[in-house]
């Protein structure tokens, strides 16, 4: 199956680009799909990375905290950073994925996460502020609790070269809470 839906893209792709005729048609798809500066940026980031994860399940009460991993590397050319989490929650495994990208077209970046704790995927988008080294995302999850999607935001900062902090936010019932920061080094 992975190796028919890889034969699609492509050939999606190729055809994508067949139809581009004019010079200007063929110039706009090729800076779409080259890896840039942005690209370059997130690249600096591959590599393993202690974890240090806090949890808030209710406002007010002290954080639940673990240790893990990620490893994150550039895929398919540079052009997406694919990112693998491990550690525990709980007493449990937890693991996950997400994929990082950057659309050229659009200057937005892309954040897709799924994990062993639910069977949805969380997808959020965000601009890069230059100033405070930092990509503020937002996005829905599902609400385990109720099944609607519920809002949530997001800031990745970058600290330094070897320090990163994610802080993220979820809206229940109408209050916003602060549900999760992990503090990656390496």
């Amino acid at each position: 199956m992975k190796k028919i839906t890889t034969c699609f893209l492509a050939l999606f792709a190729t055809a994508l680009m067949a139809t581009a005729q004019t010079p200007a048609e063929q110039k706009a798809w090729n800076a779409y799909m080259t890896p840039g500066d942005t690209h370059a940026m997130l690249a600096k980031s591959d590599g393993m990375w202690n974890t240090a994860l806090k949890m808030w399940m209710e406002p007010g009460k002290p954080p639940t905290e673990s240790k893990g991993t990620a490893e994150n590397k550039m895929i398919l050319g540079g052009r997406y950073q694919q990112s693998t989490y491990k550690g525990d929650f709980m007493g449990m495994p937890f693991e996950g994925q997400g994929t990082l990208a950057y659309d050229n077209k659009r200057k937005v970046f892309i954040n897709s996460w799924i994990d062993n704790m639910g069977t949805g995927i969380m997808i959020m988008e965000g601009k890069w502020n230059a100033a405070t080294k930092t990509i503020n995302f937002t996005g829905k999850q599902t609400d385990p609790l109720t099944g609607a999607m519920m809002p949530c935001r997001e800031t990745f900062k970058i600290i330094d070269d070897n320090t990163q902090m994610m802080t993220m936010w979820c809206t229940q019932k109408g209050k916003e809470m602060k549900t999760m920061e992990i503090t990656f080094t390496r």
